[in-house]
C-alpha cells in the first residue's frame, strides 16, 4: 500500500469516530484524534523504510510492521489516551499492507506481520520509489485507487451538502 493512502484511511478512522452517528451508536467509546491516528499510520514506514535502506535489516517491513508489538501497543494504549489513536493508525496499517499483499497474491509476504520470529527467505525488499513503480497495475493499486475516489466523492458531497445548508 502507498504511504498516502495509509495516512488518508487514517484520516478516514479520525472523522468516522468523530462522526455523530458513530459517536450515538458507540456511546462511552473514546474519542480519537485523528492526528494521532495519521502520526500512527506513518510509523511503520517511517521506522522500517530508513533501517531497510541503510541496511540493517533486509526488508522494508520489520521492526514497527511487526505485529508482535500488539502487546506494548495495548500496554501504551490503556495508560494514555492519546495513544489509543496512535495504535489504531499503526493497526490500519499493518491490517492494509497484509491486506495488499494477499489482494496481489502473494500471502506468503504477510509473513512480515511475525517479524523476526519468521521471515521469507525472499522478501519482496525493493525500495520505496521502486516499489511504487511495482505495484502500479497490480490488484490492490484499482482497489486503492477506488478507495480514494470514494473519498474524493465524500469530501464532494459533504461540501455539496454545506453549501446547500448555507443557502448557496
Amino acid at each position: 500500500m502507498l504511504f498516502p493512502t495509509h495516512l488518508l484511511v487514517a484520516v478516514g478512522i479520525g472523522w468516522l469516530a468523530g462522526h455523530p452517528r458513530v459517536r450515538r451508536r458507540l456511546r462511552g467509546a473514546p474519542t480519537l484524534s485523528t492526528g494521532w491516528a495519521v502520526a500512527g499510520a506513518a510509523l511503520p514506514d517511517v521506522v522500517d523504510k530508513p533501517l531497510g535502506a541503510l541496511g540493517v535489516v533486509d526488508t522494508y517491513q520489520s521492526v514497527a510492521h511487526s505485529a508482535l508489538l500488539v502487546p506494548l501497543a495495548v500496554v501504551v494504549a490503556v495508560r494514555h489516551r492519546r495513544a489509543i489513536a496512535l495504535a489504531v493508525g499503526w493497526g490500519s496499517h499493518l491490517a492494509l499492507d497484509a491486506f495488499h499483499v494477499v489482494v496481489n497474491g502473494r500471502a506468503s509476504d504477510a509473513l512480515f506481520l511475525v517479524w523476526p520470529a519468521l521471515t521469507r527467505s525472499d522478501p519482496l525488499a525493493i525500495p520505496p520509489g521502486e516499489f511504487a513503480r511495482f505495484y502500479v497495475g497490480s490488484p490492490s493499486f484499482y482497489l486503492e485507487l477506488g478507495l480514494w475516489l470514494a473519498a474524493v466523492l465524500i469530501v464532494l458531497r459533504a461540501r455539496s451538502d454545506a453549501d446547500r445548508r448555507d443557502g448557496r
